[in-house]
């Protein structure tokens, strides 16, 4: 859901650059988030009132009424056949339950953290939020909201209770409390206004053809723009030979930073490893002459935009930690994760429900996977003498 509120403060898309995994770490952190937030719901009892808990009882009692109501519902006649909501709602849970019940799973997830912490979310704070967002934009609210829904088809609705009101829960679970010190300052001023390299790159995904490659660079310079056309299996910037957003320092790729500030004009560098399965090459273009000089210039702009991307950590952290401490069994899926085993049955729909990540042979008392989350190949080992970083 961050990434759909990221989205709607962006007044148009940005073009899609497979390369950034490499040098645009910032991106990915906050890309992170943002994928956080997608799956992140608050529960059905959003809190008009600031409170989700006290009305919890009686709406469920409202809705189990209903429910049975609607199971007895005549939807549809097809000549003498009735279509009953039943027929409809197993229908819908066939083809769209694994995104819905996710998203249902981590409404409680959230619901429960809010709730064991005596956190609330009021109709005022989601109110508030809002207007803050309109006015970045300079829009009044109802504008605002209006754009949501004929740019990004969110309605009013949507947005407070699957994105703000999400957002600011999580916030509080995560702690208002964020410190920027002057060292973070001085890197964030170093990052998004100190010089940078100009490049083209090459990038390949596999090691032996990376080599070849990089050798017919270093023998022919020239034909640089030739092989990225060739060989770069990135299309964006193999359209353009090769040409890809100036690097800066501190953007998150350590070592392709410190490959590139390292290379003088029209030099070539080593291969770089960036990722489990990508090597870049580089040819260096020179330098960007930096545009603000003066920290003091944009020191207000930048301690506020480190507090957002410092909560948008402290969000994604805790969000991790309420999951890993959630024990939930997916009857429908068949697995489950995190927590305790439940004491109930381990069997559903699906059958034996199983550890995510488990063989067949583990049961659900069987610890989640300590490599979860990690890249399934390690990076491929350079042999002696090859000339990668």
């Amino acid at each position: 859901m961050a990434d759909q509120l990221e989205s709607t403060q962006r007044p148009a898309a940005s073009k899609k650059k497979t390369w950034t995994v490499a040098i645009a770490g910032s991106a990915a952190i906050l890309l992170g988030a943002g994928v956080l937030m997608q799956v992140t719901r608050p529960t059905p009892a959003y809190p008009e009132d600031g409170s989700a808990a006290k009305n919890a009882q009686p709406k469920a009692a409202a809705a189990s009424a209903d429910a049975q109501k609607k199971a007895a519902k005549i939807v549809a006649r097809v000549g003498k056949d009735q279509i009953s909501y039943d027929d409809l709602a197993a229908e819908c849970v066939d083809r769209y339950h694994k995104d819905v019940l996710d998203d249902l799973i981590n409404r409680r997830i959230i619901l429960q953290a809010c709730d064991a912490q005596g956190i609330e979310v009021s109709e005022a704070e989601v109110q508030t939020e809002i207007q803050k967002t309109a006015k970045k934009f300079g829009l009044a609210v109802d504008q605002y909201l209006q754009m949501l829904e004929a740019e990004r088809n969110i309605s009013e609705k949507k947005y407070r209770r699957d994105i703000v009101w999400p957002m600011l829960a999580l916030r509080k679970l995560a702690g208002e409390k964020i410190e920027v010190t002057p060292a973070d300052v001085k890197k964030a001023f170093v990052r998004a206004y100190g010089e940078r390299v100009r490049a083209k790159a090459i990038v390949m995904d596999n090691t032996r053809r990376a080599r070849e490659v990089w050798e017919q660079a270093q023998q022919h310079p020239d034909d640089f723009e030739k092989l990225v056309r060739q060989h770069s299996i990135d299309r964006n910037s193999a359209a353009m030979d090769g040409v890809i957003p100036p690097i800066a320092r501190y953007g998150g790729s350590d070592k392709l930073e410190e490959v590139a500030f390292k290379l003088k004009e029209g030099e070539i560098s080593a291969m770089v490893q960036v990722g489990p399965s990508q090597i870049v090459i580089l040819k260096c273009e020179g330098r960007t002459v930096p545009t603000v000089t003066d920290i003091k210039q944009v020191e207000n702009i930048l301690v506020e935009e480190l507090k957002e991307e410092k909560m948008q950590m402290a969000v994604a952290e805790t969000f991790k930690k309420l999951k890993a401490d959630a024990r939930v069994d997916n009857y429908i899926s068949g697995t489950s994760t995190g927590g305790k085993v439940s004491t109930s049955s381990t069997k559903g729909p699906a059958g034996n429900v199983r550890q995510v990540g488990a063989t067949d042979d583990d049961t659900a008392d069987a610890p989640a996977a300590k490599s979860a989350g990690k890249p399934s190949k390690a990076p491929a080992k350079s042999k002696k003498g090859t000339p990668a970083e």
